[in-house]
């Protein structure tokens, strides 16, 4: 997916969910996260892997939310292939990579899921990726490589967790619940590294679930940086993502005035508006906002009218 010009892949809100647990997988379908993310890796106890396998396949073929991606094993790890080989045929929207040491990890994903895809009779190349790109030490090293990974690749996000554990840290934030350094330097070459790739970044998941007033903080930092949603970990965190990267009305409005003044000034590099100089960049940028209000409001609409179908 393209950062710019194709904005099918809205994921403000992406909610991890435990693939070990019936109770919080029923929940979930209630939850109005863009898209769920159903864990077969570090949430799942290591002697209910298989299980979990069963459920989050079964889960998938019930289908009872818009957009559902699955977080299997590291690539290098034992549990990789069996994940695949069971949640791959029952249809998921992506696949979530945890651990990635460089790019080869994502095209060795990409290359075991064709033939799973041939083999369920679904359309190649349609399971996308969204590598966790900074868990691991040669992970944070490896991102200026991404562009390489083929039409697969849907965004990138970063951890911080397991990459604090690699580096033998005793904590990954401040007394105050900042990033460190370490971990700012992670997500900021994550942000980059998505531009260079040309997809959109996610922010990595925020822990604390009493400190509303950071949580909001982290998401609001992440949208004026460029991130065009974030991780979640408890149902309560969806609701604050999808309004702070959602446009709001005087966003909107701004943006329009730009589109009007250069189409007024046809062709033009640079316009003043409002005693300001505005150029193309502002342009780009009052165009995607735009573009992904107008999708935001075409899917609510669809979601509406399908709650009115049903209803009726």
């Amino acid at each position: 997916m393209a950062h710019d010009g194709d904005h099918g892949l809205l994921l403000r809100s992406m909610l991890f969910v435990p693939g070990d647990s019936e109770k919080k997988l029923a929940k979930s379908a209630q939850v109005s996260a863009d898209a769920l993310i159903l864990d077969l890796e570090d949430s799942v106890d290591p002697l209910r892997k298989a299980e979990a396998r069963e459920l989050v396949a079964a889960f998938l073929k019930r289908r009872p939310a818009s957009s559902i991606w699955v977080r299997v094993n590291a690539v290098d790890d034992p549990e990789h292939e069996e994940d695949l080989k069971s949640v791959v045929p029952a249809r998921p929207d992506g696949i979530v990579l945890p651990k990635v040491r460089s790019p080869d990890d994502v095209i060795a994903l990409a290359g075991r899921l064709g033939p799973l895809e041939r083999a369920a009779g679904i359309e190649p190349a349609s399971t996308r990726i969204l590598p966790i790109a900074t868990e691991t030490a040669a992970g944070v090293f490896a991102l200026g490589g991404f562009a390489r990974c083929g039409p697969r690749l849907a965004a990138l996000t970063w951890g911080a967790e397991d990459l604090s554990v690699a580096l033998g840290a005793a904590a990954n934030v401040d007394e105050r619940g900042e990033w460190l350094p370490p971990y700012q330097l992670a997500r900021s070459l994550c942000l980059l590294a998505a531009a260079a790739a040309g997809v959109p970044a996610l922010d990595t998941v925020c822990l604390d679930l009493q400190d509303e007033e950071r949580l909001a903080r982290q998401a609001a930092d992440a949208r004026r940086d460029g991130f065009v949603g974030k991780l979640a970990i408890h149902p309560a965190q969806v609701e604050v993502f999808n309004r702070t990267f959602r446009p709001n009305v005087d966003e909107i409005a701004a943006a329009r005035r730009i589109v009007a003044a250069f189409e007024a000034a046809r062709g033009a590099g640079v316009v003043e508006l409002d005693g300001k100089m505005v150029d193309r960049p502002h342009l780009k940028r009052a165009r995607r906002t735009l573009a992904v209000a107008a999708a935001l409001a075409q899917r609510d609409g669809a979601q509406a009218s399908s709650a009115r179908s049903k209803g009726g």
